[in-house]
């Protein structure tokens, strides 16, 4: 009867479909839990890193395409590093567990978020991408604004310009018309 129930559970346990993602992100996981320890710490940097990065994923599917602001990736030098942008990154901390979100500013590194789990440093992720999103757009919308004052001040340029035209064209008319009566005046005006 036992093994009819072991039968049972491994059926229904196939029934259902392990995703080779879901596998792969298990298999890192006890990968990186089992070299933590190890002297090959690097490796388990890289590969907690790789977890988040595939945490991270369902954010920027949902960033626009047209924003550019974005460049993530994970750098493999001496200290490996998930890149977020070209100022913020993921790092691992010292005991190789702890996850660091960090800025550089002009006056230095800023550490945003510390945490050893991958749905906090997910959510400090998300309230910077959001905060990168709105600066983007001010910064649009103020080159609008100054698109249209620059463009109010072309108008005002070109309206200066058509008056001066229009005054040039009356004072050359009135030149002209003195000059004509001149020489009608010259011409039917016998001299005595």
């Amino acid at each position: 009867m036992s093994d009819a129930q072991n039968t049972g559970s491994q059926a229904v346990s196939t029934n259902r479909p392990l995703r080779l993602r879901d596998a792969l992100r298990q298999a890192r996981i006890e990968a990186a839990d089992r070299t933590g320890v190890v002297v090959d710490l690097r490796d388990a940097e890289v590969a907690r890193l790789e977890i988040l990065n595939d945490a991270l994923d369902p954010l920027f599917a949902q960033v626009p395409e047209k924003v550019d602001l974005f460049d993530r990736g994970i750098s493999q030098g001496d200290t490996p590093r998930l890149w977020i942008d070209v100022i913020a990154h993921i790092e691992m901390g010292r005991d190789k567990r702890q996850y660091r979100f960090v800025q550089d500013t002009r006056y230095g590194r800023t550490v945003l978020a510390e945490s050893y789990e991958v749905p906090e440093i997910a959510q400090a992720v998300t309230r910077y991408v959001a905060r990168r999103l709105v600066e983007r757009e001010r910064a649009l919308s103020d080159d609008v604004a100054l698109g249209r004052h620059a463009a109010q001040q072309a108008l005002r340029s070109e309206r200066r310009r058509r008056r001066w035209r229009a005054l040039r064209t009356l004072l050359y008319g009135m030149i002209l018309g003195v000059a004509a009566l001149f020489a009608y005046v010259l011409v039917n005006n016998p001299a005595p």
